[in-house]
């Protein structure tokens, strides 16, 4: 074991003199240099998780790799290092294609490493155990709200390298198989790599999955179609003057983590590949399916217009009804389904805005680049529109408390220096190797009590399971509660119903439905109903979900996750 230690801090302190070596020769770029608007949103490429044959989809098979190439993010920024997904070198993109798969119709997905033998960031491996022994990036997919069998669901020490010449200790296949049962909705896949899921997604490794059910989705005709179905993937970046991606060399603790930082944080806010892109529509119903892929950062959305946004869906699944609102506030993971009808703006622009300050919910004001997301040119007259906003969505089965098999409680802690910096971040006080305490029984549900005792809001994503949010109540003499929890780790015996019992924050109403990820409010007690069956149809899995390596559930901001706001979550019979 001390030979390992020692390994690993060689291993840090040569990569951390690369990383300040090459820090020296480039600065980082002031990106308010960079004019707005100038690069037309991209248009995400697609590929079919499935073919045709007879007139009907069949399951079909796809090879997608992982490759580095440069790519271009601003008109009047050099071509920058990333790692991209793609069918090919040439072919791939940040994000990746976009997997159309169809309900019922099985996808495989064999996902290929192609990366080189070191990282294009800097990283930290005293939080990370995916460390190779003969060099390489080691990588594994998840497809992020995807209800499938735990092999395929891409466990975080289920890492492999290129041409899988090494593989964590929980790999055990090169082909994910994707079901594709579950309800129609958005989803995202996206590296899930213990200890550099936060490095390999700013690298540039996620993509898009949608799952269309045409004869649930066909009759409510809402918009549809390459130009009025879009994906809009958000995130933010750092560059140098080169072009590079700027992510920091020296952490908040170097005497602990040399490199390691709570939260990352970009000045530039991307969508689709480009920064602060524009979209010239028409004057009718546009769907947007805004996916939040930052690592860290919040967006509070609004239209500088006034236009609402009508949510049809959250997460993977739509909604009993629409919901109109001014705003959208989206954590890192977070998904919202929108139709915005342009025919109802005076005006020919309109900026899609964010004022969400960071770290969420405490942190900095936004500035004039990250308060900016891409811009809408409004053209012509209004037109004759067939798209149309139901009364009535895809109503699925209420969530019903009294089902419930068992009641949890779920602790969030954060641990500092002595110098009062985050130095790591645990559930239930407990570190992700311990043996797992969530062991819930497939096919029931569950109430889990979360309980933040952190003054960060932190998305909570569960994998398999979906969930309802029943109540957001503050803890009232909180640091009182605190003090017992860190001592004794136990909400039973700290007497949590004596301080539960604050002010409750009302659910907003376009998150009342079925969701995979909720933000957890700091001082607050949120309380989820958790089901582990399909919510269409209550049925049972049609794979085996307790078999290993299992699931985990955790905190979404990446940086947290990595180190180690995670917890494995095993099914039982």
């Amino acid at each position: 074991m001390e030979g390992w230690r020692v390994m690993m801090m060689m291993v840090t302190v040569t990569m951390m003199m690369m990383s300040v070596s090459s820090a020296a020769g480039e600065d980082l770029l002031d990106v308010a240099k960079l004019p707005m608007f100038v690069d037309e949103l991209p248009r995400l490429p697609s590929l079919p998780g499935f073919r045709v044959a007879d007139g009907a989809p069949k399951p079909t098979s796809l090879r997608i790799g992982m490759f580095l190439k440069k790519w271009k993010f601003h008109r009047d920024l050099p071509p920058t290092p990333v790692f991209a997904f793609g069918t090919s070198r040439s072919r791939a993109t940040v994000p990746g294609p976009t997997i159309e798969a169809v309900y019922g119709v099985d996808t495989y997905v064999t996902w290929e490493n192609h990366l080189p033998s070191s990282h294009i960031l800097p990283w930290d491996p005293t939080i990370s155990p995916a460390i190779p022994k003969h060099g390489g990036v080691p990588t594994v997919v998840h497809l992020h709200g995807g209800i499938h069998e735990p092999p395929s669901d891409g466990n975080s020490a289920a890492w492999f390298t290129a041409g899988f010449r090494e593989t964590g200790p929980t790999w055990t296949q090169a082909t994910a198989h994707y079901e594709n049962k579950q309800q129609p909705g958005t989803m995202w896949y996206h590296d899930h790599t213990i200890g550099l899921t936060r490095v390999n997604l700013v690298a540039g490794l996620f993509g898009a999955y949608v799952l269309r059910h045409h004869a649930l989705e066909g009759p409510l005709r809402l918009p549809t179609g390459h130009e009025f179905d879009r994906l809009l993937a958000v995130f933010d970046r750092s560059f140098r003057t080169d072009g590079s991606i700027y992510m920091n060399a020296t952490g908040n603790n170097p005497s602990i983590h040399p490199q390691w930082q709570p939260e990352y944080f970009g000045d530039a806010i991307i969508v689709n590949g480009k920064a602060w892109p524009r979209l010239t529509v028409r004057r009718r119903k546009y769907r947007f399916r805004i996916i939040n892929a930052s690592n860290a950062r919040f967006f509070r959305l609004f239209l500088s217009n006034g236009l609402d946004f009508t949510v049809v869906g959250s997460d993977s699944a739509y909604l009993a009804k629409p919901v109109a609102t001014k705003w959208l506030l989206l954590a890192p993971s977070e998904i919202a389904d929108v139709v915005v009808d342009f025919a109802r703006s005076a005006s020919t622009t309109a900026i899609l805005a964010n004022d969400a300050p960071y770290p969420y919910p405490a942190g900095d004001a936004v500035n004039e680049e990250n308060s900016k997301v891409m811009k809408f040119i409004i053209k012509g007259e209004a037109e004759v529109d067939t798209w149309t906003i139901p009364e009535k969505l895809i109503e699925y089965p209420l969530a019903d408390v009294s089902s419930a098999a068992l009641t949890r409680y779920i602790t969030m802690y954060e641990y500092v220096s002595d110098t009062n910096e985050p130095t790591h971040l645990y559930v239930n006080g407990l570190p992700y190797d311990a043996p797992a305490t969530e062991t819930p029984k497939a096919g029931t549900s569950e109430v889990w009590n979360v309980i933040n005792l952190t003054e960060d809001n932190h998305p909570l994503h569960i994998h398999l399971g979906l969930f309802k949010v029943l109540e957001q109540r503050a803890l009232v003499d909180a640091e009182a509660f605190k003090a017992c929890m860190t001592k004794r780790n136990d909400a039973i015996k700290c007497h949590v119903s004596r301080y539960a019992r604050g002010e409750k924050t009302e659910v907003a109403a376009h998150e009342r439905g079925w969701k995979n990820v909720f933000k957890i409010m700091p001082g607050h007690v949120t309380s989820i109903l958790l089901r582990f069956s399909y919510i269409h149809s209550n049925a049972s899995y049609p794979f085996d979900p307790t078999v290993e390596p299992g699931y985990v559930y955790h905190c979404h901001i990446l940086d947290h996750e990595d180190n180690v706001m995670m917890r494995p979550l095993k099914l039982v019979e």
